[in-house]
């Protein structure tokens, strides 16, 4: 048409364009392009083989719109014994399909969201355990409070290890401080920590609360079930994931010295996703409103009483004190990965924060001075198995067993006192010698060791025999012999 129109013979254009003269004189008459010409494809190529069945079918879909064509076709079978082979399920599939999308239900709707600069930041909690993280070898199940700007994408995080208020403030004050400035709004799925069950008339809990008022948030919560609804950092949580997995496989190793190791390969990483979302960053911080002059540093606190067992119970779990705060009220401070307890204004512990309920964390050091005076005790003690500090004082334990079965409680809560005395390192390291060393295992002999300063060799120092060839010698004069 177009060599036509530049005066062109018909031939010559016919030429020009790849196809005979005739061909051409027919497009010309009709003033059309050949893909103007195609007729439309309505008739059937083969018979279909479910016409016959196709209103039970459909009676089905309607009561049931959700019911899947393999489902159907499988009642097909049932009930027409080898009218239908296996073959013709993609068939039914496909009209299935059809009916679907001419006939049935409307389909959920998910409608793009227009953001805009400093209006709102999203947070949520990101398992990682997946990743296969080991810290020193040991396997390092953690979560991630993951916060991401839905306009600029911008995100931050840090490690924490239960979906406690306690991680949420201090993750979300932290992604603050980070961003150096506070959005407007502040959206989170319906975590037990911050929203309010249903029936109770407040919409967030007192502390989030007083959490969103000290940063001059608007809290806003997602519906249940809605995930979507928070869909920006769900987005965020999948590509962060692939990323860090993707980090480790070029790392060549999952494996952490130290949990500090680990948290700054996350946050380098972190900072290598923002390094490409500089601009529309800019727009966001010139949005932001300025921070307070402090962090809340909210922490949750009890008031207990330390029971006759030297115990305290905190959220469900149980922590040992020292003995001499029994009928003692303390205070203990919660915070994310560990708590403080307190009395008469001074700190007297630090204590790991166990993660789960009904757990128990019991330090020897706390109870040992009245439990080597009730021996007997130890037998049935409710929490005997925290009282092993490490694998070599358990197997110091069975062989105190197998030696002096009747003494051996007596033999061994002598070792805890010692190591709590002197040094549970230097006990230990005694008990791996004279354990090693097949030597007979005795109270005594460990404090010999202990005191005495002696300098024992490390595990991994194996010592090896020099090989005699002169063996090797020997036998291929034997061999030669008996040839």
């Amino acid at each position: 048409m177009r060599l036509i129109g530049q005066g062109k013979r018909l031939g010559a254009a016919a030429a020009g364009a790849g196809m005979c003269e005739k061909t051409a004189r027919k497009y010309r008459k009709l003033g059309q392009l050949p893909s103007e010409c195609r007729v439309e494809h309505g008739w059937r190529t083969r018979d279909d083989p479910f016409v016959e069945v196709w209103p039970e079918l459909r009676d089905l879909l309607v009561v049931n719109p959700g019911l899947q064509a393999k489902t159907l076709f499988a009642e097909l079978q049932r009930r027409y014994p080898g009218q239908f082979a296996d073959g013709q399920l993609r068939t039914l599939q496909r009209r299935v399909r059809v009916w679907r999308a001419l006939e049935g239900p409307a389909q959920e709707v998910f409608f793009p969201q227009e953001h805009f600069p400093g209006e709102r930041g999203e947070s949520d909690f990101c398992h990682l355990t997946e990743l296969g993280i080991t810290i020193a070898g040991q396997p390092f199940p953690h979560l991630l409070y993951h916060f991401v700007l839905p306009y600029s994408n911008w995100e931050t995080g840090s490690i924490c290890f239960a979906e406690s208020f306690e991680s949420l403030s201090e993750g979300l004050e932290q992604a603050l401080f980070t961003l150096g400035g506070v959005p407007q709004r502040h959206r989170t799925d319906r975590l037990s920590a911050a929203i309010q069950p249903p029936q109770c008339p407040e919409e967030f809990t007192r502390s989030y609360q007083a959490l969103l008022r000290h940063y001059g948030l608007v809290g806003e919560k997602i519906q249940a079930g809605q995930a979507h609804e928070n869909g920006d950092v769900e987005q965020r949580h999948h590509r962060l994931k692939e990323a860090l997995d993707q980090a480790l496989m070029l790392r060549g190793s999952r494996d952490f010295a130290s949990r500090g190791e680990y948290a700054a390969f996350v946050q380098a990483l972190l900072a290598q996703l923002n390094a490409g979302r500089t601009a529309r960053f800019q727009e966001e911080q010139a949005k932001l409103r300025a921070l307070p002059a402090r962090r809340l540093g909210a922490v949750k606190r009890q008031r207990l009483k330390v029971t006759p067992s030297s115990t305290i119970r905190v959220q469900h779990n149980v922590y040992s004190v020292h003995s001499r705060l029994i009928g003692e009220t303390v205070e203990v401070r919660l915070f994310s990965d560990r708590l403080e307890v307190w009395y008469a204004q001074r700190q007297v512990e630090s204590l790991p924060r166990l993660r789960g309920e009904y757990r128990e964390h019991i330090q020897y050091r706390h109870i040992i001075d009245w439990l080597v005076r009730k021996p007997g005790a130890f037998a049935h003690y409710l929490y005997r198995s925290q009282l092993f500090p490490s694998s070599h004082f358990r197997m110091a334990y069975d062989a105190l067993a197998a030696q002096q079965p009747e003494r051996a409680d007596r033999e061994y809560l002598k070792l805890l006192y010692l190591a709590a005395r002197e040094s549970e390192t230097a006990v230990q390291e005694a008990l791996r010698a004279l354990l090693d060393g097949e030597r007979p295992l005795s109270v005594i002999a460990v404090e010999d060791l202990v005191r005495s300063g002696q300098r024992l060799p490390p595990p991994t120092a194996v010592l090896i025999e020099p090989v005699d060839l002169r063996a090797y010698d020997a036998l291929l004069e034997y061999q030669g012999v008996a040839s």
